[in-house]
């Protein structure tokens, strides 16, 4: 029987182990999967790796989610020897551009003011389909998920993200089978952006998601859950 690979999955903002909550049950029979908390701890990149790093099995499969794929991005330069393979879920390799990042920066304000649940629920709207905006099953786990991470969690992340560098030109340098997807209705990180990682990095599969927002694996399990099987088996 061919042992099954540690697969590390990355969480996004305001996210918790529940935005993998699928993929941990289904992908059982063919890897290790372990949640990582590392990206709620701390308030920049560098911790966030090291600490991921510090507490990951020597080699690993390695799946981030939005503010998960930009941890990704960092462990891909400090350890690449390290990981396995990389999938890329609804994420971006730019940096913000002006008008986002000044949005980030009056959530923290907000947040810091007392109203840091008007600033997440306004934020999750955005992150879903209306489709999936429609199913209070999915809603109540998202806002269990944002309730979770807690005001000075979303504080930590969002100053994190405010602080990474542009993963661009670290693309062609990514060796490793690629997996990059997207919610064909993914208003953060919309899907021309994970055509541009796809086509930077060498080998990499692109996939997008019909009737998705951008909360790909709690959506449309699913279908996610298919093309993860099909990247760990590459």
């Amino acid at each position: 029987m061919t042992p099954r690979q540690p697969l590390l999955l990355i969480p996004g903002l305001l996210s918790t182990a529940l935005l993998w909550r699928d993929q941990v049950e289904d992908l059982a029979d063919v890897s290790d999967p372990v949640v990582t908390t590392a990206q709620i701890e701390y308030d920049s990149l560098a911790r966030i790796t090291e600490a991921i790093l510090a507490r990951a099995p020597e080699r690993f499969a390695l799946a981030g989610l939005s503010f998960g794929g930009y941890v990704a991005f960092e462990l891909m330069r400090r350890a690449p020897e390290r990981i396995l393979r990389l999938a890329l879920l609804d994420t971006s390799a730019a940096p913000d551009p002006p008008a986002r990042r000044q949005m980030r920066e009056d959530q923290i304000r907000l947040a810091e003011s007392g109203r840091f649940l008007g600033v997440t629920d306004r934020l999750m709207r955005s992150f879903l389909h209306p489709s999936s905006a429609a199913d209070p099953d999915l809603l109540r786990d998202v806002r269990t998920m944002a309730n979770d991470v807690g005001r000075d969690g979303f504080l930590r992340q969002q100053r994190a993200i405010l602080s990474r560098p542009d993963s661009r030109a670290d693309l062609a340098r990514i060796a490793c089978p690629t997996l990059v997807l997207c919610g064909a209705e993914d208003i953060p990180t919309p899907p021309a952006g994970h055509e541009e990682m796809a086509a930077a990095i060498p080998g990499a599969r692109l996939a997008v998601i019909p009737r998705c927002g951008h909360l790909s694996s709690m959506e449309r399990p699913g279908e996610v859950n298919a093309e993860l099987r099909r990247w760990l088996a590459a």
